[in-house]
């Protein structure tokens, strides 16, 4: 007989399996990609750590790439700051990429530039959410100075006049205020200390990187230990500059050009530009260690032509890169090319 009250059938509880997941690494590094070959670079990166702390990494343009891919690779790296670094034909599209990398790793990222950028580049990098302050109107410290302000000391105009000097945009609507604040003679006889100084040690990373941290703790470049004694070395280097300029410089059309053996082009190609009587003056040194040129392109107030997008293609085809400013830019060119740059250069400024 069966009873009229029926047992409960309880089924057996699955037991839930916890995965076991691997501890993440607390990302917590703050890091500074910058451009050392000049004042603008090295200031930016100064400002940065000023207002975020963390660490300076100081590039050329034939390195930027390596830098941010070995960057990508920091499993702590939570914050990275782009400064001065401006893209090319060839590297813009790896550029978006690597970036991409970072933001699907939850990095901030934040590119600081002054320098021409293709309009679908811009968009690209907004699009994955990139934060972009980019303006072709002031210089990159300038733009640092101005988006942080609030972070940075009441010494951080000065440095970002000095940037703003030694990069031709001391009359730019922001630049010009921020010298206005300094007597002029006060603030250029800084800017030219630093930048002989950072021109000088191009070979020695470390001391840049010490330039970077005085410059972030509020120091004037004048106060630096022995700037102004190595500012002098450079002015007499500079002045044996201008007597081989005179005998090696050679010209074409609408170019003055010289290979430099023993300076930096970007110290000598103004010289060119000047004797040469030419609107567009190039300089170019061989890096041994790339097989390429280093090239130095600056145009006078006369040069109506934006030489930075006309390097910037010509570089690119030629197995380069390069590109920058209306009347300042450079370029990397594969050693064998560079007579095949100068020529077509000169033509494409007809």
């Amino acid at each position: 007989m069966v009873s009229s009250k029926t047992k409960k059938i309880v089924k057996p509880t699955k037991k839930k399996i916890v995965k076991k997941t691997k501890p993440t690494q607390q990302r917590t590094k703050v890091i500074c990609i910058s451009h050392k070959e000049d004042a603008d670079g090295i200031s930016s990166a100064a400002l940065i750590r000023q207002a975020f702390g963390g660490d300076s990494v100081l590039v050329d343009y034939p390195g930027q790439m390596e830098a941010i891919q070995k960057v990508c690779a920091d499993e702590k790296l939570k914050s990275l700051y782009i400064c001065d670094l401006g893209l090319s034909k060839k590297n813009q599209d790896e550029f978006v990429e690597l970036l991409k990398t970072l933001k699907k790793n939850h990095v901030s990222v934040t590119y600081i530039d002054h320098h021409d950028i293709d309009p679908e580049i811009t968009k690209a990098l907004e699009k994955i959410k990139v934060k972009m302050i980019h303006d072709i109107n002031e210089c990159t410290t300038v733009q640092v100075y101005n988006a942080f302000k609030s972070k940075l000391s009441d010494h951080a105009p000065f440095i970002a006049a000095c940037a703003a000097i030694t990069d031709y945009m001391e009359d730019r609507p922001i630049g010009s205020k921020l010298l206005q604040i300094y007597d002029r003679q006060f603030a250029l006889i800084n800017a030219t200390v630093l930048t002989y100084n950072i021109v000088g040690h191009q070979k020695d990373p470390d001391y840049l990187l010490y330039l970077v941290e005085e410059l972030a703790e509020s120091k004037f470049p004048h106060e630096i230990p022995n700037t102004f004694e190595f500012a002098q070395i450079q002015v007499d280097k500079l002045a044996q500059i201008i007597a081989k300029v005179k005998k090696g410089m050679k010209t074409m059309k609408n170019i003055g050009y010289m290979e430099i053996m023993d300076s930096g082009a970007s110290g000598a190609v103004n010289f060119v530009l000047g004797l040469s009587g030419k609107d567009v003056g190039v300089a170019y040194k061989e890096r041994v260690d790339h097989g390429i040129y280093a090239v130095s392109v600056r145009g006078s107030k006369s040069c109506k032509i934006h030489l930075g997008q006309i390097v910037n293609l010509l570089a690119t085809e030629l197995g380069g890169s390069g590109g920058g400013h209306d009347k300042a830019c450079g370029a990397v060119i594969p050693k064998p090319k560079i007579k095949k740059f100068l020529t077509e250069f000169n033509k494409k400024l007809n």
